[in-house]
């Protein structure tokens, strides 16, 4: 697929997905936060556009540079917004991107983002590294072994050489977005892409969103939420939601909705890797209807 397309893709399915409203526990076109508003995700989306279409263009698949460019989107977003918004969309998006702009069918992409991430090198290790250092964002690497925010981090990695699928694998059992880049993806395009591409024929664009988000959250705890307040609450939290999904021919649904998304914002429950999902998700659902 054309490197352009692909990448306008990306930026739509960015913005996509703040959209969603009253999408629980994040920021939506309804819910800025005390340190973010709607708008940066806005702003977040449309400027990693030309990162990625840098990313899909003369790809050499045996060094894809997927390290250099989540480290470039992150910092291009840093440039213009100084909070994390979009690190872990960008960590979903830019092997996926990568993956369509070398695949002659929609079918192919999922084993392509296989063979990318294996290609993967300890610069992509590092750059990495730096990416999730800019967006200030814990929890992926911060363990005993290869802790990113440690003084000696990079050189650990070199000296080991390891690279960015050997450091994410090992990251797997607690993130679920290294999860993702190790195993094919299955949360994307076993739940989301699915839910979100069979729901946008008959549902408006922000109830399609809406509705993945709630599918993904309802069947995968969120790891942000469990980093943060341990597994059994992040269950807890996927029960909860698995509840409300059964609600929601009800009449009286989106009343619900919006008790569930002021009980997670007050009680600080952000479901953030769910937001990445979700995006990815719709990102993959918009490249089956080009491709």
């Amino acid at each position: 697929m054309n490197a352009g397309k692909i990448a306008k893709i990306a930026q739509i399915a960015s913005a996509f997905e703040v959209c969603g409203y009253p999408k629980p526990g994040n920021v939506h076109r309804t819910r800025d936060y005390d340190d973010m508003e709607f708008e940066d995700f806005i702003i977040s989306a449309i400027v990693i556009g030309d990162t990625v279409r840098e990313a899909c263009t003369d790809v050499d698949v045996e060094n894809p540079l997927l390290g250099k460019y989540i480290l470039q989107a992150v910092a291009e977003t840093d440039r213009w917004i100084k909070n994390n918004t979009n690190l872990g969309i960008v960590m979903m998006i830019i092997p996926i991107a990568v993956a369509a702009a070398i695949s002659d069918s929609f079918d192919d992409i999922r084993d392509n983002i296989e063979l990318l991430m294996i290609n993967t090198s300890v610069d992509d290790a590092c750059d990495l590294y730096d990416a999730i250092n800019i967006a200030d964002a814990g929890g992926m690497g911060d363990r005993d072994e290869y802790d990113v925010a440690g003084d000696n981090a990079k050189q650990e990695l070199r000296d080991n050489n390891q690279t960015m699928y050997d450091v994410l694998k090992i990251s797997a059992p607690w993130d679920m977005l290294a999860r993702e880049m190790t195993s094919d993806m299955p949360a994307v395009f076993e739940i989301g892409y699915p839910t979100y591409h069979e729901m946008k024929k008959t549902k408006s664009k922000n109830d399609a969103c809406l509705l993945t988000f709630l599918t993904i959250l309802s069947q995968v705890p969120d790891t942000l939420i469990s980093r943060k307040y341990g597994s059994d609450e992040a269950l807890k939290i996927s029960m909860m939601t698995r509840d409300l999904l059964n609600l929601k021919d009800e009449a009286d649904f989106k009343e619900k909705l919006a008790e569930f998304d002021d009980y997670l914002f007050k009680n600080k429950y952000n479901p953030g890797t769910t937001a990445d999902l979700t995006a990815a998700s719709i990102f993959v659902s918009y490249l089956k209807s080009n491709f």
